[in-house]
């Protein structure tokens, strides 16, 4: 499985906010750049990076995002609610090894995914399916009809794609634990299933890979030091 250290940015300062009622921002660095060129230092091959300001429609940290994906030294997964063509095209020209497509867009025009499958081939595509209770929730805005994550699912593989970032959006930031079942539904659908929101603990990441998953997003448990990337990394491979 791959590891994916989440570094988001908000306001050019490396963030995390924690989804609810009342999102909580948590700030970790000033300089996200020094942040991923330190994750690559230490020995990560992938980080997963989002502009939150771009997600929740509060700004953009564009510049910010066109230095690390043009410099990253490491392979960067990118989402954060893109939805446009345009988006995705500028995303991979600057150097982003994978694109995440928002679930929302999926969920309104899954022929969207087919389409950049197509055009950039199935390695740099991914699409976000994130969820609460079963149902497909668009974060940061987006909106869709009513859909569950094995239907969504489902339409996208049939598009051609092969790897899913599934969030359980309850969980994200509570260090409680991924939604093991609720992936390894999707990943029965013969898709790639990264999962992210709640890995708190080592033996999250362990049961990660026992359940013969493509990766993990970690974020807050990284950034608050509840272990090091040269452990996450360690029990990933294990």
């Amino acid at each position: 499985m791959d590891l994916f250290p989440a570094v988001d940015i908000r306001g050019g300062r490396v963030t995390h906010v924690r989804t609810g009622a009342t999102p909580v921002p948590s700030v970790y660095g000033d300089d996200p750049a020094a942040a991923v060129a330190r994750l690559a230092a230490l020995g990560a091959r992938w980080v997963h990076l989002v502009d939150l300001d771009r997600a929740y429609g509060t700004g953009s940290n564009r510049d910010v995002v066109r230095g690390l994906l043009s410099g990253a030294g490491l392979r960067v997964q990118i989402g954060g609610s893109l939805g446009q063509e345009g988006a995705f095209d500028e995303m991979l020209a600057w150097g982003a090894a994978r694109v995440v497509v928002g679930s929302g867009v999926a969920a309104r025009d899954p022929a969207l995914v087919g389409r950049l499958v197509r055009r950039y081939g199935v390695e740099r595509v991914a699409v976000g399916i994130d969820v609460t209770q079963g149902l497909v929730t668009p974060r940061g805005g987006e909106a869709a009809a009513p859909v569950l994550a094995g239907e969504l699912a489902g339409r996208v593989r049939d598009e051609g794609a092969r790897t899913v970032v599934y969030t359980d959006v309850t969980r994200d930031g509570t260090l409680t634990g991924p939604d093991i079942s609720g992936a390894e539904r999707l990943a029965r659908l013969r898709l790639e299933v990264v999962v992210s929101g709640g890995v708190g603990t080592l033996a999250d990441i362990g049961a990660v890979r026992d359940a013969r998953l493509a990766g993990a997003i970690v974020g807050r448990a990284l950034h608050e030091g509840r272990f090091t990337l040269a452990e996450a990394l360690v029990c990933a491979t294990a």
